[in-house]
């Protein structure tokens, strides 16, 4: 029988963790004056009691050989499922007023890093909830990067094995290597956030604003406190948010090895070199259809396309214009662009490059197989053979993603939204990107208009794309419960 103390125990930690974050924003209603500050003090009340009792009734099923692997898949899941019910709290008691659907909604975007909002009126709400926004996606993040870098290699999900054979190799003992692990990405995570936030208040913006999109810039979460998002602000924050969205879709792990002294890895990374690539790409060829439709050959073209390229490949979901406006070649690319994704290992949402890189290899060698027959063709990435089981995991993947967003699509069509908002906010929640298109949903609107079944149809999508599907998959099998 499956014993869940443990998965408990962990997850009550993390629950009363949570509420004491929550007296930072009550901290920053008090010092506004504005009288919202009860709200965080029951909501932190509430939450850490919770998060004790719950630790406190499971502490008698720890031990000290860490987790096992049916145990892993199910802290996994109930984490990214347990903060977003306590994160919704403030919503709920809060000025925004938000029903349970709403603030669930909200708080599972948080999480996840996805970015997508139902909230109007952003500038007025307090400054708690504002910073509350921003919590929320910065510890998403952070948990992103320990889960991408410790759970998903140990459980081989989509091909994240591949990755075994880094710096961090787990060797089976899950929370004492992740507590490692965890350490060393937080002192690169907070130094990172602290130099985007100074580099914000540098560009202009208030120190408020630079500290909350500080947060979701680094975790590539993309809540803004406006609802024109980056549009509110100038040249110099779109410049400075570009740098550290880039910043934050790179592999974690290459900045351990920077600060040990090694610069080589960063520089050699395959993916690195792909998403460089990619972008580049991509900002040429959006620069030169909005020199030659809308903005002509100036700063303001290249500008717009760099800061919304890189915001919705690495799925951070800020947005500087309407990119709706700028013609279907744009639109069309923007949709694409944004199931690349970032690299391994970091705050960045969506496939990942490094599926790309593999996918390809092996159609590479398929190719060369059906030319020459008797010879011997070995999909590689980075320089290593690619093992059967990475193969076969990320071909996995690309079919539970492909099929999962027709399924959510069929599922959003039948609540009344229209082809595109369906597509899109189906491809956007399973990939955590933010914004979908079209005028409802896209980077010009919210997703405060959709019916209650539609949002709770994308909060689910939201909480299986940031596990990467195959997670949940298994848990719905009765096979995991029998064994």
């Amino acid at each position: 029988m499956l014993d869940i103390r443990p998965v408990g125990y962990v997850i009550g930690l993390l629950v009363a963790t949570l509420g004491l974050t929550m007296l930072g924003p009550l901290v920053a209603d008090l010092s506004a004056g504005n009288g919202h500050w009860p709200v965080f003090l029951e909501s932190s009340v509430i939450t850490v009691m919770t998060g004790c009792l719950v630790a406190l009734a499971c502490s008698n099923g720890v031990r000290s050989g860490g987790l096992t692997l049916r145990q892993t898949f199910l802290l996994t899941s109930l984490v990214w499922l347990t903060l977003p019910t306590f994160g919704a709290l403030p919503f709920m008691l809060g000025a925004s007023n938000s029903s349970v659907t709403d603030a669930f909604f909200e708080a599972m975007s948080g999480i996840t890093t996805t970015g997508s909002t139902v909230l109007t009126g952003i500038e007025d709400l307090p400054q708690g909830l504002l910073l509350w926004r921003g919590i929320l996606q910065w510890v998403g993040g952070i948990g992103i990067i320990v889960m991408a870098m410790v759970f998903l290699p140990e459980l081989k999900v989509g091909g994240m094995q591949v990755f075994r054979s880094e710096a961090f190799e787990t060797m089976g003992k899950i929370l004492p290597r992740a507590a490692e692990i965890a350490s060393n990405i937080s002192v690169i995570y907070v130094s990172l956030t602290v130099a985007c936030a100074l580099a914000y208040v540098a560009s202009g913006m208030t120190p408020f604003d630079a500290a909350v999109h500080a947060m979701t810039t680094l975790s590539t979460g993309g809540f803004a406190n406006s609802d024109a998002s980056f549009g509110a602000y100038g040249a110099g924050a779109h410049y400075v948010g570009t740098v550290f969205m880039f910043l934050a879709a790179c592999p974690f792990v290459r900045y351990v090895q920077l600060l040990a002294g090694d610069a080589r890895p960063l520089w050699r990374d395959s993916q690195v070199r792909a998403f460089v690539t990619v972008i580049a790409i991509c900002v040429v060829a959006i620069s030169l259809s909005l020199a030659r439709n809308i903005h002509g050959f100036n700063e303001i073209a290249f500008r717009e396309s760099l800061f919304n390229v890189v915001s919705i490949m690495s799925g951070t979901g800020y947005a500087s214009a309407d990119y709706m406006t700028w013609g279907p070649f744009c639109v069309t690319m923007f949709f694409f662009i944004g199931l690349i994704g970032g690299c391994a290992g970091s705050t960045a949402c969506s496939v990942k490059i490094f599926r790309y890189q593999i996918l390809f290899a092996s159609i590479r060698s398929q190719i060369s197989q059906l030319h020459s027959p008797h010879g011997v063709f070995e999909p590689r990435y980075d320089g290593r053979k690619v093992g059967e089981d990475v193969l076969n995991s990320v071909m996995a993947f690309f079919v539970v993603f492909i099929v999962s967003v027709g399924i959510v699509s069929v599922l959003l069509s039948l609540t009344g939204l229209d082809f595109i908002t369906s597509v899109s906010g189906a491809a956007t929640a399973l990939a955590n990107v933010g914004p979908g298109l079209g005028l409802e949903i896209g980077p010009a609107g919210n997703f405060a208009g959709l019916n209650d079944v539609a949002k709770w149809i994308l909060s689910v999508a939201m909480f299986v794309g940031r596990l990467e599907m195959m997670v949940v998959l298994v848990l719905v099998t009765a096979r995991f419960w029998r064994a």
